[in-house]
């Protein structure tokens, strides 16, 4: 790994994508490289995933298609690195791929999409934040009450935070784009495939288990974002944060987003995750922090503060190890 290319590119993507996100002429014209990916996938599954098989070999399987989907995207990700390292000038070499990593990030898309569930609250009360939620949130949103609604939005605010933002950004600092394609690709996998279900339980494994391994630094990292930015912001409590986080974030049952959730519970003096539903499955996990359960919209424009000052806070760090930490 080099440093001096890789934290530099982290440095301009996150910036670019915070700016810019992913542009609509962009998308139009070439679509968005996780639907490339995600197509990769659905193809996999279909081909390999036979029901007919033993648990085992299904499982097996699924390894190889967790191999073919590294290097479907790690391979031309480094090739292309190497060459516009060789071809092209220092910083225009950067930039290109900058550009390219910012399309694997999605924390501008995650705050859009977040406000328009605030937004659906106040104008459309219970039914309108349902209709928005549904968009970030797997769980049956007919089963949340407008609190239950407003819990959702600011859990996968914080999850995603890990997942869409601080994740990305690592491996890239670390990597460079062979690492944000890699874990993109594999963050997508454990989307599609990564559950407990009849179908995906064995196929999905090995996508699901690489998936929580290449999160679990990202998801710390995440969580010490929200609670300097709490600290740092007027409505919000650094100290509570820590706490939650200390007290709760091992009691989630997932492995990773219970740092994030917990931390932003504490800051906002909330209790979030819970029970909760999704399809005809009740989930019965462990709750965030042990503030008021009654979320309203105030409540998710107050995490999108939060979520903004944090990014702003890694932005910032990635900058200063690229320019004076680290000098190309």
């Amino acid at each position: 790994m080099n440093f001096a290319i890789t934290l530099p590119v982290a440095a301009l993507a996150l910036t670019i994508e915070a700016i810019a996100g992913y542009p609509t002429t962009i998308f139009r014209a070439i679509r968005h490289p996780v639907m490339w990916v995600g197509a990769l996938i659905a193809g996999l599954d279909t081909w390999l995933n036979d029901p007919a098989l033993s648990f085992g070999k299904r499982q097996r399987r699924g390894i190889v298609a967790v191999i073919a989907i590294v290097l479907a995207a790690g391979v031309p990700a480094m090739l292309a690195q190497i060459a516009l390292i060789v071809l092209l000038p220092r910083l225009v070499a950067l930039a290109a791929l900058a550009f390219v990593a910012s399309s694997l990030l999605a924390g501008r898309s995650l705050a859009e999409h977040v406000r328009a569930v605030a937004e659906g609250l106040r104008a459309g009360g219970v039914e309108g934040g349902r209709a928005a939620v549904a968009h970030i949130v797997g769980r049956d949103p007919a089963s949340l009450d407008e609190a239950g609604v407003a819990r959702a939005a600011i859990e996968s605010l914080a999850e995603n935070f890990s997942d869409a933002v601080v994740a990305p950004a690592l491996w890239c600092a670390l990597l460079g784009l062979p690492g944000i394609a890699i874990y993109k690709a594999m963050n997508t996998a454990d989307s599609m495939v990564g559950h407990r279900t009849k179908r995906h339980e064995a196929f999905g494994w090995a996508a699901a288990r690489l998936d929580d391994g290449l999160n679990l630094p990202a998801s710390r990292l995440a969580a010490v974002w929200i609670v300097i930015a709490a600290v740092l912001h007027p409505h919000a409590s650094g100290s509570a944060a820590l706490r939650v986080l200390r007290h709760d974030a091992r009691r989630h049952r997932s492995p990773n987003a219970g740092w994030p959730e917990a931390a932003i519970a504490g800051a906002l003096g909330l209790r979030l995750a819970g029970p909760r539903v999704y399809g005809a499955i009740r989930v019965d996990d462990a709750w965030m922090g042990d503030g008021r359960a009654q979320a309203d919209a105030a409540d998710i424009v107050k995490a999108l503060a939060l979520f903004r000052l944090a990014s702003l806070l890694q932005i910032g760090v990635v900058w200063l190890f690229a320019i004076f930490i680290l000098p190309g």
